[in-house]
Order: C-alpha cells, then sequence, then structure tokens
C-alpha cells in the first residue's frame, strides 16, 4: 500500500544521503593529504585556500565535496584560511559557503568574483578547491560561471586546483566537456536585480542597472581537464585524464570486442 511505499522511498532516500555523506568524508580524507602537504612546506602557516560556488554541506550532506577536505584540516588542527568567491549572481560563496565556514569556526574572508586572480599573483593563495556539478571521462568538469578563469589564473601563477567529485558527478558517457556538456542560460533579471538585507534587517531586492539593459547570464563554464591539477574523488586523488581516473574506476573501462 501507500504507506509501504513511503516507507521504502524514506528507506532509499536515507540510504542515499548517507552514502553521500560517507563519499564526502572521504573526500575530505584524501584532499586533507594535499592541505597537509602544504601546510608542511609553509611550516605551519595558514594555508590559503579559495573556492567558487558553494559546494559545502549545504550542497551536499554533513561535509560537502569541497569544503571536505578544509573541514578535514581544520579538525585535524592545520591552520586554513578561506577565500570564499561571492559567486555572482546568485551569491552562493557569499551566502551560503561565507555562513557553513564561521559555523564550522574556519577562519575565512570574502572576495569579489575578480580578486582571485590578484591574490594568485601576489602569493596569497596556496591551492584552490572547487566542486562540479558534470565531469566527463577524460576529467573536463562544469562548474558555476567562473570557474574557468579561476583555473586559467592559477595555471599562470602555478597555483594547484584541484576538483573535488564524489563519483555521481561523472558523465561516464561523454569525453568533450566543451562540445557536449549544454550550458543553461538563465534569466538576464538575476543579474540586473541584486537582493539582500537593508538596514532594518529587512530583505530588499534593488536594480543595479538602467531598467532596459540586456544582460546575459551563463549558468556555468566547462574547465579543460589540461588546466586541472588532479580530481579529489571518494576512491583518492587522480590526475584529470581518462587513463588515471580508470586506474581508480577500473570498472568503467570499456569492453574489447
Amino acid at each position: 500500500g501507500l504507506a509501504a511505499k513511503q516507507e521504502a522511498a524514506l528507506a532509499t532516500a536515507l540510504a542515499i544521503a548517507d552514502e553521500d555523506a560517507e563519499a564526502c568524508r572521504r573526500i575530505g580524507e584524501h584532499g586533507l593529504e594535499l592541505i597537509a602537504a602544504v601546510s608542511r612546506q609553509k611550516g605551519g602557516q595558514p594555508v590559503n585556500i579559495l573556492t567558487h560556488c558553494n559546494a559545502g554541506w549545504l550542497a551536499f550532506v554533513d561535509y560537502g565535496s569541497a569544503t571536505a577536505p578544509i573541514y578535514a584540516a581544520h579538525r585535524a588542527g592545520i591552520p586554513v584560511h578561506v577565500w570564499v568567491d561571492e559567486t555572482r549572481p546568485w551569491l552562493q560563496g557569499a551566502r551560503l559557503t561565507a555562513w557553513e565556514l564561521a559555523g564550522e569556526g574556519v577562519p575565512h574572508t570574502l572576495i569579489t568574483d575578480n580578486a582571485g586572480g590578484h591574490l594568485m599573483q601576489h602569493g596569497r593563495v596556496d591551492l584552490v578547491i572547487v566542486g562540479t556539478d558534470r565531469t566527463t571521462r577524460r576529467g573536463d568538469v562544469a562548474n558555476k560561471i567562473g570557474t574557468y578563469l579561476k583555473a586559467l589564473a592559477a595555471r599562470d601563477n602555478g597555483v594547484p586546483f584541484y576538483v573535488a567529485l564524489p563519483s555521481s558527478t561523472f558523465d561516464w558517457q561523454i569525453t568533450d566537456g566543451f562540445q557536449e556538456i549544454p550550458i543553461e542560460e538563465r534569466s538576464g533579471d538575476e543579474l540586473r536585480y541584486i537582493a539582500g538585507l537593508n538596514e532594518t534587517g529587512r530583505e530588499e531586492r534593488v536594480l543595479i542597472c538602467p531598467p532596459q539593459t540586456p544582460a546575459a547570464n551563463p549558468g556555468f563554464d566547462v574547465t579543460p581537464a589540461r588546466l586541472i591539477s588532479g580530481l579529489i574523488s571518494e576512491r583518492g586523488v587522480m590526475r584529470a585524464d581518462e587513463a588515471d581516473i580508470l586506474r581508480l574506476y577500473p570498472e568503467r573501462r570499456p569492453e574489447r570486442p
């Protein structure tokens, strides 16, 4: 009957949540090793990590993907500091990541989306860790718009650029992210208007450009595998190339005729 179906649905949902939390916990453990290595190189000085968008426990369960290594390092007593990209236009960094990190007691600083390259030039970013919405079998990554620019700045400044992902974000059917991942075009009003709390604590929505201004608003971009230092999954850290991904996911190897 209906009650049995509801019970089965709830049990399945809880199992998925537990699986997700366990995957993110293990991502945290593997990423912790990367942060610990940087910490040793810096003689225990705080490790500066730059994030983009929110891939924390608000987006996942318990740990988050990109934030899991940060929380693991913080809990292990490794000093970390996070540069939080605001992430226009939805401001997931400013609204969600900053709130999460404050709740966990992790030192952090909010920055404009465009400040990351400047900080990297001045040696103030030790590594970048982002999440991903969809990853090809060759290691291209689709993530919140602006991720690609961070990867370019990281490459120019020799800053390691890591992507944290539960294996559920792999799309094993596609190889070329640029050609094969469609990019959502969202409403221009998300750019034209911004919402926040006014001095009295009430939420207000305000226009930030002339009313008739045309706006283009792609929601995501694709970071090619060549710009990625490594992918951190629940199975370990791998290079962003098909051979190394298949090393950790041998069951995805194409069957030979």
